[in-house]
């Protein structure tokens, strides 16, 4: 595809963007792109952190925004070229923008501010998942209702993994798994039998001796998995970034705790397959995670993105296995795959498309096809508040699963439960249900109560 033809009309357009929660990473990236793309003018930028935002800009060479803490304010210097900074979301009201991108990392706050965007014809960029996992259907159909778009945003996962989910259905492939690597490798030195994960390290000499596959699969990855027992092998974010592409493809959950196998990029073809062929899938259709196991000199999947393909034509695929390509060694599967993430880099283009085109660069169709759900790591009294936080925003002393829709009636969204106070006491071992939540005031629960969506 090339991108400049596509959007070639767009060349003396201009379009103004609203940036919540500009002091993140990903917005970091964001704001480095849009300094290249002319199309794209920053309007807004709304972070409690205005002095982060401020030290922000002049890194990245930007003019100093203007603080704007009400209304008139922001009337009074709201123009084009002259981006405002505000700490209150509630302002962005006020500043005229064709687009939104939410990146604050806040469910209820996030619903808030697309909810506010789309019903004034603003287009919205959702970013932090942990809201597009609850409400990314119902804010869809919102959008739908409004004449606007509610699109995830190139660059981040999910919307990278619709891409490439959708690109293979439209050249005729059949999907039979679809997913992520992980957000950090497993990085193993032969030379020591030492491995590194981001800043931990821990002994595992027995990789040695499991780094091929071999024939029993499932026995070797188990091996694997015990022999880094030391380091994390699961994190709560993926569960949701899969829940946002099963909503938005249709594809189910492999199963309820994802499957997390640690494994060479080479082998993913001879893994996600089905459990009769030799692979760990007891069903086809599906989302999942994997951990990447690598040497320190080869090359990272960079949190990227991989679909597996059933081989129709073998002779086709024999040829690509010798051009290079990761085919299973039965020859009945393919594993094509982007390995990188960009983060807000690539957001641009979700932008233009959406201001430009009138179109989601993720998908326009979403319904309820999975849902993220908390299991309690111990026993919980009523009154409690589920505390959220950290890097990964994890919800303390509980696990995440996700559950195909039809087997989670009843039970509570993770990102729902996240802030929430308990009604009821919610023992050891069980699933938390809306029922057991305190839920006045929660936007979330109020968009899933009010705009009707699809549940299969």
């Amino acid at each position: 595809m090339n991108h400049e033809i596509l959007f070639r009309d767009l060349r003396d357009k201009r379009f103004r963007v609203g940036i919540a929660g500009a002091k993140g990473g990903f917005s970091r990236t964001l704001l480095a792109a849009l300094r290249n793309v002319p199309q794209l003018e920053v309007a807004a930028l709304c972070d409690l952190d205005t002095d982060g935002v401020e030290a922000l800009l002049a890194d990245l060479g930007y003019a100093p925004a203007r603080l704007c803490e009400d209304a008139a304010a922001v009337r009074d210097v709201a123009a084009p070229g002259r981006p405002v900074l505000l700490r209150d979301h509630a302002l962005l009201d006020e500043v005229p923008m064709d687009i939104v991108v939410e990146a604050t990392g806040q469910p209820e706050i996030a619903a808030r501010i697309a909810e506010r965007a789309i019903r004034r014809g603003v287009h919205v960029a959702m970013v932090t998942k942990e809201a597009d996992s609850v409400v990314g259907p119902h804010l869809n159909e919102l959008a739908k209702q409004n004449g606007v778009v509610y699109t995830t945003a190139d660059g981040d996962q999910p919307a990278n993994l619709i891409g490439l989910v959708t690109w293979a259905r439209l050249l005729g492939f059949e999907v039979v798994a679809a997913g992520k690597s992980s957000e950090y490798d497993f990085v193993f030195d032969h030379a020591d039998g030492q491995v590194a994960w981001t800043d931990q390290r821990c002994q595992a000499p027995d990789l040695a001796s499991l780094w091929h596959l071999g024939d029993d699969v499932a026995g070797t990855l188990s091996r694997r998995s015990a022999a880094l027992a030391a380091l994390p092998q699961r994190a709560t974010p993926d569960y949701c970034e899969m829940n946002v592409v099963a909503n938005s493809t249709g594809l189910q959950p492999s199963r309820d705790e994802l499957s997390y196998p640690v494994c060479r990029i080479t082998e993913l073809a001879d893994i996600f397959i089905p459990r009769d062929e030799g692979g760990i899938l007891d069903r086809t259709g599906v989302v999942d995670v994997f951990n990447v196991l690598r040497r320190p000199e080869e090359v990272s999947f960079g949190g990227g993105v991989f679909v597996i393909l059933r081989c129709t034509d073998r002779a086709t695929w024999e040829l690509l296995r010798e051009k290079g390509h990761v085919v299973s060694r039965n020859g009945r599967y393919a594993c094509v795959f982007l390995p990188y993430h960009l983060m807000g880099l690539e957001t641009p283009l979700s932008l233009l498309s959406a201001c430009g085109h009138g179109r989601a660069s993720g998908s326009d169709w979403q319904q309820v096809e999975a849902v993220m759900v908390a299991r309690a790591d111990r026993d919980f009294r009523a009154g409690e508040f589920l505390e959220m936080g950290g890097h990964h925003h994890v919800m303390t002393d509980a696990t995440a699963l996700l559950l195909p829709a039809r087997e989670a009636e009843g039970l509570a969204p993770f990102y729902l439960a996240a802030h929430k106070r308990l009604r009821h006491d919610v023992r050891k071992g069980s699933i938390l249900r809306e029922a057991d939540l305190e839920l006045d005031g929660s936007d979330l629960e109020r968009l899933r109560r009010e705009i009707r969506v699809a549940v299969p």
